[in-house]
């Protein structure tokens, strides 16, 4: 059995398991404070074994990342075969580069250095996979206590790189403890334990003696449950926007202000300037003439065609000679006033919304994507994160689906006074998975981060009213049709993170780049 449990592979291999099993909404989160100790484990062995050594490393990190990406978004299968395929193999790829760069600096410099060199580089790529155009930061280690509230309600100082921070450090500490092997198990037990402990004690505290802020708004979430390949585009938009009223009469009070419906829930796929007047629009209008303190938050499917070459964007797309068009996944807010109000969703899902490296990927691919399940039509975004502006100047952020997991992101919508925030999305793509269940969960975040309530609408997914503390406080189950009613808070109060944002990565960069200038000059240890 010793044997086994210093095999490198199965080190490798246990490392995978263990960050699978942490993550939500099925494993154990406190799993993750040892997970990467046996990888580090196997690097360690095999970096005093000597001899060629890296292709031998990048083998034991892909074991190890391969299985904790597969295990826990293997659901993207259900969107897209070879979305998933892509996701796991590469994002495990890249993860393994990070492992042998780790390597390379910790055969050139002392314990000490060369691990915090790799927190620094680890925190620094989860930065970097939320900038980039093949941004998927679904696995970032902070994300792994989103089903446990609680324990990071301090989210609100540090944000989810704060989550990273703490993971990194802990397995940091206790592998350097145990390679040490001066100190008895007991001892390191016990403070690994505290290490673990304090963070989520201070959590406790915090949940306990916060109260939400700001005055109440009374929300009507509707979950209409339409098939997203069929019914969606098979049914016109003025039968859609006629069954999500006949939804919202269900559970109308004279209170009611904000009815919030899932993102594309409207999806005749026509331009914008047809919707403006057509018979979906003037129903809703009639509505609100009929309830007029009722403002509709919903989502919708356009484009606009382009005739003047000068306002083509890098991701407009071309229709046909002197004629581009653009494509939009946008949030509409309709009330009584007779211009309505538009966002633009602007963190695209990759190679469904967005085809990255546009301009290079483009001529090479040609209709391969189409092919594959995906598309070559790259939805336009905005410059802004501009909240919508009620009757009585209430601030709401539209949020739409893949915005959720973006921290900083979010972050921007409060910065620009949002005081509650509505998440639209259709989570309907990879069925009654984990998928929709580990979504729901980015928006608990958001939540803590910015002290703000979250109406969802989600529709065949989960649709929830979330309070500032990170609660679930109503939710719907999948795959039914209906609606929830509920209250959010208009908090004006701004959060260390809120106004600070992502500033644990920026910090980790400069540490990285100051220790790689460190480890590269420096002679071998």
């Amino acid at each position: 059995m010793k044997k086994i449990l210093q095999n490198t592979y199965f080190q490798s291999l246990a490392t995978g398991l263990l960050l699978a099993g942490s993550w939500p909404t099925y494993g154990f989160p406190l799993l993750i404070f040892a997970a990467f100790v046996p990888l580090l484990m196997a690097e360690k062995t095999i970096r005093e074994q000597g001899g060629k050594t890296k292709f031998k490393i990048l083998v034991h990190g892909y074991i190890a990342f391969v299985t904790w990406n597969a295990l826990t978004t293997w659901w993207l299968y259900y969107a897209s075969g070879f979305g998933m395929l892509f996701a796991v193999l590469v994002n495990a790829l890249l993860m393994s580069f990070l492992f042998l760069l780790y390597h390379l600096a910790a055969k050139k410099t002392v314990a000490k250095v060369s691990l915090l060199f790799w927190m620094c580089l680890w925190i620094s790529f989860e930065k970097f996979h939320l900038i980039w155009d093949f941004s998927w930061p679904w696995l970032n280690l902070g994300h792994v206590f989103t089903s446990f509230p609680k324990w990071i309600q301090w989210y609100e100082y540090t944000g989810s790189f704060g989550g990273s921070l703490w993971v990194l450090a802990v397995n940091a500490w206790l592998f350097y403890q145990l390679s040490k092997q001066e100190k008895r198990f007991p001892t390191i037990f016990g403070k690994w334990a505290t290490m673990i402990a304090i963070p989520i004690i201070f959590s406790l505290w915090i949940y306990s003696i916060y109260e939400e802020k700001g005055a109440e708004k009374e929300v009507i979430v509707l979950q209409p449950n339409v098939d997203p390949y069929t019914e969606k585009y098979d049914t016109p938009n003025f039968l859609i926007a006629q069954g999500l009223l006949h939804q919202t009469d269900s559970l109308i009070t004279d209170q009611t202000e904000f009815v919030i419906a899932p993102e594309t829930v409207l999806a005749e796929n026509a331009p914008y300037d047809v919707f403006y007047n057509s018979p979906a629009r003037y129903l809703m209008q009639n509505y609100i003439a009929q309830h007029p303190k009722v403002q509709l938050l919903w989502g919708i499917d356009t484009y606009q065609f382009i005739y003047d070459s000068t306002a083509v964007q890098p991701s407009t797309n071309k229709f046909r000679d002197g004629i581009w068009v653009d494509f939009y996944n946008a949030a509409l807010f309709v009330n009584q006033k007779p211009e309505i109000q538009k966002y633009y969703k602007s963190k695209l899902v990759v190679g469904i919304e967005n085809l990255p490296y546009k301009s290079i990927l483009e001529p090479l691919l040609g209709n391969i994507m189409l092919d594959l399940g995906g598309t070559i039509s790259t939805k336009t975004t905005q410059k802004d994160r501009t909240p919508f502006v009620s009757n009585d100047q209430t601030k709401v952020a539209p949020i739409i689906c893949y915005e959720s997991v973006y921290g900083e992101y979010v972050s921007e919508f409060v910065q620009n006074g949002a005081q509650f925030l509505a998440v639209i999305t259709n989570d309907a793509w990879w069925n009654e998975t984990q998928g929709h269940k580990q979504h729901l969960t980015f928006s608990i975040l958001r939540a803590i981060e910015n002290r703000r309530d979250v109406a969802r609408s989600a529709n065949t997914g989960i649709s929830a009213f979330i309070n500032q503390r990170g609660d679930l406080t109503n939710q719907t189950k999948y795959g039914e049709k209906t609606a929830i009613r509920g209250v959010v808070h208009l908090n004006n109060q701004m959060t260390f993170y809120t106004f600070c944002g992502d500033y644990i990565a920026y910090l980790a960069s400069f540490f990285l780049l100051l220790l790689s200038i460190l480890i590269v000059f420096r002679k071998k240890s």
